[in-house]
């Protein structure tokens, strides 16, 4: 899953969220005194994309793109984030910009009381407003482009993401249909790791 994802399967606190972001471009390392939230956060992420890269589901969204292809994966994360966008009332029950712009200011609060090497991909995140990226298919063109440029010239020699965009379009519904089913299992999946008191925000 990519980080619309991730942000939502987190507790609604701006610790566990940013730690579930974090992640990714820390890989998995949390620092020194960080709180048990940014490493509950970090624990998440792990679970959710363990759980993810393995279910069937996800598979066969992959399989209908193409048979082969190094960046399957990658393309798949960012078409369920857009899904997930466009079908944000099912599952949450705070209004999308709401929920983002939320998200924005809490993390603008807490960054500067992080180390150097979390406060780049967190400034990075909200300067961008990278969550509210893949509300259009033309949006989610445009970020195949962004990452492509962020490609060894020998990876981008041999796949992109952006190749992939005209069988995303062409398969969008049942790609939809896949992620519609897959979701509420991965919801399911992470609630028992989590504070359940803490997960207002989910519908299911």
């Amino acid at each position: 899953m990519n980080w619309v994802a991730h942000i939502f399967l987190s507790e609604y606190d701006i610790d566990f969220q940013l730690g579930n972001y974090l992640a990714d471009p820390l890989k998995l390392k949390v620092w020194e005194n960080a709180n048990n939230n940014l490493k509950k956060g970090m624990n998440t992420h792990l679970k959710i994309d363990l759980y993810t890269d393995s279910h069937e589901i996800v598979l066969n969204s992959k399989n209908t793109l193409r048979e082969k292809g190094l960046l399957k994966s990658i393309v798949i994360d960012m078409t369920y984030d857009y899904l997930l966008t466009k079908n944000w009332d099912k599952f949450c029950n705070i209004n999308f910009e709401e929920f983002t712009n939320t998200f924005y200011e809490n993390a603008k609060k807490r960054v500067d009381s992080f180390p150097k090497k979390a406060q780049s991909p967190i400034n990075r995140l909200i300067e961008n407003k990278i969550l509210n990226n893949y509300k259009t298919l033309d949006e989610l063109r445009i970020g195949f482009n962004k990452f492509d440029k962020r490609l060894s010239k020998k990876l981008l020699s041999r796949d992109t993401t952006s190749s992939y965009f005209k069988n995303v379009c062409h398969n969008i519904d049942y790609l939809e249909s896949d992620f519609l089913d897959f979701f509420p299992q991965l919801c399911n999946h992470i609630k028992p790791i989590i504070e359940e008191k803490n997960i207002s925000h989910w519908k299911i």
